[in-house]
C-alpha cells in the first residue's frame, strides 16, 4: 500500500468510467447549448444590418423624392425668370428726360476710359424720346406688335406698308444678341405682307453679304437687328434711313444673367454709335422727316 498509488477496484473502475462516459455526453449538449447562445448572439446583428437596409431604403426613397420634387422647383423658378427675370419693367417706366440721363450713365459707366468730349458725342438728347410710359400691359416679346401700334399714327395702320425704294424701312427694332433679334422677327410677321418684308439685320447664320443683297432686292418696312450688323449695313448703303420714322430699342428684356442691352459694353457702345450718328441725331426733335427713339 505504501509503494503507490492502489489501482481502483472493480466498482471504483466502473463509476470512473461512467463519469468519463457522462463528460463525453454533455460536451454535444454544451455545443448545443452553446449554438443558441452563438444565435441569439446573431440575432442582433441580423437585426441591426435590417435597420440599416431600412435606413438606406428610406434614404434613397428620401432622395428620390427630392429629385422628383426639384425640377418641379426648378420649372416654377424658370417662370420666375421668365416672368420678371426676363422684362425689367423699370425701363418702361422712364420718360425722355430719365431715359437720357440712364443712358448717359451707362456710357460712363462703360467707357470710363472716355474724354468728356467723346462721352459728349456718344449723349441722345431728351428730345429724341417718344415716352412710352403710357404702355400698361407687360413687355414681353408677344406685346411688341401692340406697343408699335399704340405709338404709331392712326393705330398702326401703316406699319404693314413699305417704300418703294429698296432696303428703305420706317422702322428699325435694335435687340441685344442675334437669338433675340430672331425671335423678334417672328413676333413682327403680323406686320409682314409680301410688299413689306420684314428684314433680318442681324449675323446669326447670315452673311453680311446675304443682308446686303435682301436689302437690295426687297422692299422692307420693319427692320429687326443688332446696332454692329445694321451700322455695316448703313455704311455698305444697303441700309438707308431717308424713310426712317422710329427706332425701337428692345431695352426691358434682359438674359438669364439678368443683362440687358444696356448692361454690356459689347452692345451698348454700338448701340449708341448707332443712335448718335450725325444723319440721324439732326433729325431728333425736327418738324420734317422726325426720328423717334422708344424704348419697349
Amino acid at each position: 500500500m505504501s509503494e503507490g498509488t492502489p489501482k481502483p477496484t472493480g466498482l471504483a473502475a466502473k463509476v470512473d468510467k461512467k463519469r468519463k462516459r457522462q463528460a463525453e455526453d454533455s460536451k454535444p449538449s454544451n455545443a448545443a447549448a452553446a449554438k443558441p447562445a452563438g444565435a441569439a448572439g446573431e440575432g442582433p446583428s441580423k437585426k441591426k444590418r435590417k435597420n440599416d437596409k431600412n435606413k438606406k431604403n428610406k434614404g434613397k426613397k428620401a432622395e428620390e423624392g427630392k429629385s422628383i420634387q426639384k425640377p418641379a422647383k426648378e420649372a416654377g423658378d424658370s417662370k420666375a425668370t421668365e416672368v420678371k427675370g426676363g422684362v425689367d419693367e423699370a425701363i418702361g417706366k422712364m420718360d425722355g428726360r430719365l431715359l437720357a440721363d440712364y443712358f448717359a450713365q451707362k456710357v460712363r459707366r462703360h467707357n470710363k476710359d472716355l474724354s468728356e468730349v467723346e462721352l459728349s458725342d456718344l449723349s441722345v438728347p431728351d428730345s429724341a424720346f417718344l415716352d412710352t410710359s403710357s404702355f400698361d400691359s407687360n413687355r414681353s416679346l408677344e406685346q411688341i406688335p401692340a406697343f408699335l401700334k399704340a405709338f404709331s399714327p392712326k393705330n398702326g395702320a401703316e406699319l404693314a406698308k413699305a417704300s418703294e425704294q429698296k432696303g428703305t424701312p420706317h422702322t428699325l427694332v435694335i435687340s441685344v444678341s442675334g437669338l433675340r433679334a430672331a425671335d423678334t422677327v417672328r413676333a413682327l410677321r403680323s406686320f409682314q405682307t409680301k410688299e413689306s418684308i420684314v428684314g433680318k439685320l442681324f449675323a446669326k447664320h447670315i452673311k453680311l453679304e446675304e443682308a446686303k443683297q435682301f436689302l437690295e432686292r426687297a422692299r422692307t418696312g420693319i427692320g429687326a437687328g443688332t446696332p454692329a450688323r445694321i451700322t455695316d449695313l448703313i455704311n455698305a448703303g444697303s441700309l438707308k434711313l431717308g424713310e426712317l420714322e422710329r427706332i425701337v430699342i428692345d431695352g426691358s428684356y434682359v438674359d438669364q444673367k439678368q443683362r440687358g442691352i444696356f448692361d454690356m459694353k459689347d452692345t451698348h457702345l454700338p448701340l449708341l454709335q448707332l443712335l448718335t450718328r450725325p444723319e440721324l441725331r439732326e433729325r431728333y426733335g425736327a418738324k420734317e422727316k422726325k426720328v423717334q427713339i422708344l424704348v419697349f
